[in-house]
């Protein structure tokens, strides 16, 4: 199912007139994510194809993102994904604490399409092989966006945000449950 991005309150839309993204759990213990981004793609600053390695700060530009609550321990998972394909993902203990890099799963399949009015990154994240997390037990998914204009000004975007500043680790932006073997 399609669930729509909705811009921070306090972000400029800039180029983009709306993102929307697809959830699905094809098969135990993995996630497919696309994120499909409609405006002046021109003016969205996107980063170069580069190896597609693990690297800090993706959040920093243009970058889609996926959080996984696996559990009821409010712990939880962070993937970024960047238009490069770059990647990195996360593990945190609670809320924005204990964070450490994620070790265990394959990098994701990232693939990229785009025109001059859309923009769409898709990725496939293998999670079965990470201990704690039940494969086929419902999962709490939070998915948002960081985008990048020309001009340097930065656009928020998520499926729900807590109320003050954008923050894409707040349970109230895990607006999503999926369970095994569904779409969202």
């Amino acid at each position: 199912m399609r669930r729509a991005l909705r811009i921070h309150p306090d972000s400029d839309r800039g180029p983009v007139v709306r993102i929307e993204a697809d959830i699905r759990r094809p098969r135990p213990g993995v996630l497919a994510l696309s994120y499909e981004l409609t405006g002046q793609i021109a003016d969205v600053r996107i980063p170069p194809p580069a190896t597609p390695v693990p690297i800090d700060g993706l959040w920093r530009r243009t970058c889609f993102e996926a959080f996984v609550t696996p559990g009821e321990d409010g712990g939880y998972l962070e993937f970024n994904l960047s238009p490069s394909g770059r990647w990195a993902a996360y593990r945190f203990s609670a809320y924005r604490e204990g964070m450490a890099p994620l070790a265990g799963p394959p990098p994701p399949g990232i693939a990229l399409a785009m025109d001059a009015g859309s923009l769409r990154l898709t990725a496939e994240l293998d999670l079965s092989a990470l201990p704690g997390l039940a494969s086929d037990g419902a999962w709490r998914i939070g998915l948002a966006a960081v985008i990048e204009d020309a001009g340097g000004r930065i656009g928020y975007w998520a499926l729900a945000h807590p109320p003050g500043k954008p923050d894409f680790h707040h349970a109230d932006g895990f607006a999503c449950e999926i369970r095994a073997w569904e779409d969202a």
